[in-house]
Protein backbone atom coordinates (compact mmCIF):
# COMPACT_ATOMS: atom_id res chain seq x y z
CA UNK A 1 0.00 0.00 0.00
CA UNK A 2 2.83 2.37 0.87
CA UNK A 3 4.44 1.70 -2.51
CA UNK A 4 1.22 2.60 -4.29
CA UNK A 5 1.03 5.93 -2.48
CA UNK A 6 4.61 6.79 -3.51
CA UNK A 7 3.85 5.78 -7.09
CA UNK A 8 0.89 8.17 -7.11
CA UNK A 9 3.01 10.97 -5.62
CA UNK A 10 5.65 10.51 -8.35
CA UNK A 11 2.95 10.34 -11.02
CA UNK A 12 1.47 13.65 -9.85
CA UNK A 13 4.92 15.28 -9.77
CA UNK A 14 5.68 13.97 -13.26
CA UNK A 15 2.36 15.32 -14.53
CA UNK A 16 3.02 18.76 -13.03
CA UNK A 17 6.54 18.86 -14.52
CA UNK A 18 5.27 17.93 -17.97
CA UNK A 19 2.29 20.29 -17.80
CA UNK A 20 3.93 23.38 -16.33
CA UNK A 21 7.69 22.76 -16.36
CA UNK A 22 10.19 22.08 -19.11
CA UNK A 23 7.98 19.38 -20.61
CA UNK A 24 5.38 22.03 -21.43
CA UNK A 25 7.79 23.56 -23.94
CA UNK A 26 8.01 20.27 -25.81
CA UNK A 27 4.25 19.76 -25.83
CA UNK A 28 3.62 23.23 -27.25
CA UNK A 29 6.40 23.03 -29.79
CA UNK A 30 8.87 25.32 -28.11
CA UNK A 31 11.61 22.69 -28.13
CA UNK A 32 14.89 23.69 -26.56
CA UNK A 33 15.85 26.61 -24.39
CA UNK A 34 18.00 29.55 -25.37
CA UNK A 35 16.36 30.56 -28.63
CA UNK A 36 16.97 27.42 -30.64
CA UNK A 37 15.28 27.75 -33.99
CA UNK A 38 16.15 31.32 -34.93
CA UNK A 39 14.33 34.60 -34.57
CA UNK A 40 10.79 35.74 -35.16
CA UNK A 41 8.74 33.98 -37.79
CA UNK A 42 5.66 34.76 -39.84
CA UNK A 43 2.49 32.74 -39.28
CA UNK A 44 1.72 31.13 -42.65
CA UNK A 45 -2.03 31.17 -41.95
CA UNK A 46 -2.73 34.76 -40.86
CA UNK A 47 0.60 36.47 -41.63
CA UNK A 48 1.17 37.70 -38.07
CA UNK A 49 4.77 37.99 -36.80
CA UNK A 50 5.42 35.49 -34.00
CA UNK A 51 8.38 36.07 -31.66
CA UNK A 52 10.56 33.32 -30.22
CA UNK A 53 8.93 31.74 -27.17
CA UNK A 54 5.42 32.82 -28.19
CA UNK A 55 2.72 30.95 -30.04
CA UNK A 56 3.32 27.47 -31.43
CA UNK A 57 6.07 25.94 -33.54
CA UNK A 58 5.67 23.01 -35.92
CA UNK A 59 8.27 21.21 -37.99
CA UNK A 60 6.87 20.51 -41.44
CA UNK A 61 8.95 18.91 -44.20
CA UNK A 62 12.19 20.08 -42.61
CA UNK A 63 10.99 23.66 -42.02
CA UNK A 64 10.22 25.20 -38.66
CA UNK A 65 6.96 27.14 -38.87
CA UNK A 66 5.59 29.49 -36.20
CA UNK A 67 1.89 30.01 -35.47
CA UNK A 68 0.33 32.80 -33.42
CA UNK A 69 -2.45 30.64 -31.98
CA UNK A 70 -3.74 27.10 -31.68
CA UNK A 71 -6.52 28.06 -34.10
CA UNK A 72 -4.00 28.91 -36.85
CA UNK A 73 -2.04 25.72 -36.13
CA UNK A 74 -5.23 23.64 -36.44
CA UNK A 75 -6.12 25.35 -39.74
CA UNK A 76 -2.64 24.57 -41.06
CA UNK A 77 -2.84 20.94 -39.92
CA UNK A 78 -6.17 20.54 -41.75
CA UNK A 79 -4.72 21.66 -45.12
CA UNK A 80 -0.96 22.38 -45.10
CA UNK A 81 -0.63 22.79 -48.89
CA UNK A 82 -3.11 25.66 -48.84
CA UNK A 83 -0.81 27.78 -46.67
CA UNK A 84 2.58 26.84 -48.10
CA UNK A 85 3.81 28.77 -51.11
Amino acid sequence: MRGLIWLLVYAVLFYLMMRYGCGAHMVHGHGGHGGAGGGAGKDPVCGMTVEVGQGYTKNHEGRSLRFCSRNCLDKFDADPQRYLS
